[in-house]
């Protein structure tokens, strides 16, 4: 995983409930039945012939099924996650209906050793989330990105 760099948006909105994100809980059998630690920002693996804002906004589209909102992008920065890879952040303002989501697919032998293959979705459901309870539920590194646009928010 050493050197893996990823990059993501984090979309957001204001409501009369404050501060809401736009999280999508992995999809695939090692998260099916985890909540904490099991929601992303929409993000995915780039290689240096494409750059992280690029990476970002197509990757958004991939795991989404949605074009990218066109808001202002607010650098948000990298964190390491624990696995050793960096990710990449912006916040995008922005107003999506998680149902109009169409989630991306990955392939993967399933279950281990028997042979077969299965296809699972990214990310399979997306929500918007107010900050305490996003910050409950995503991977724990990238909560900085959540204090981040806070800061930013203020």
């Amino acid at each position: 995983m050493r050197g893996v760099r990823s990059a993501g948006l984090l979309v957001f909105r204001h409501t009369d409930h404050g501060l809401e994100v736009l999280l999508g809980h992995m999809g695939g059998p090692f998260f099916a039945r985890r909540d904490a630690g099991a929601w992303t920002v929409p993000k995915g693996e780039y290689d240096a012939g494409e750059t992280a804002w690029d990476a970002a906004r197509r990757e958004f589209e991939e795991e989404l099924g949605l074009p990218p909102p066109d808001g202002e992008a607010v650098p948000l920065g990298e964190v390491r996650q624990s696995g050793g890879k960096t990710v990449t952040a912006w916040a995008v303002e922005g107003d999506l209906d998680p149902a109009a989501v169409v989630p991306g697919t990955f392939r993967m032998e399933w279950p281990p050793k028997s042979g077969r293959t299965r296809e699972f979705p990214e990310l399979d459901r997306v929500q918007w989330l107010a900050l305490d309870r996003a910050r409950e539920l995503v991977v724990s590194a990238q909560a900085a990105f959540l204090d981040r646009l806070a800061e930013h928010s203020r």
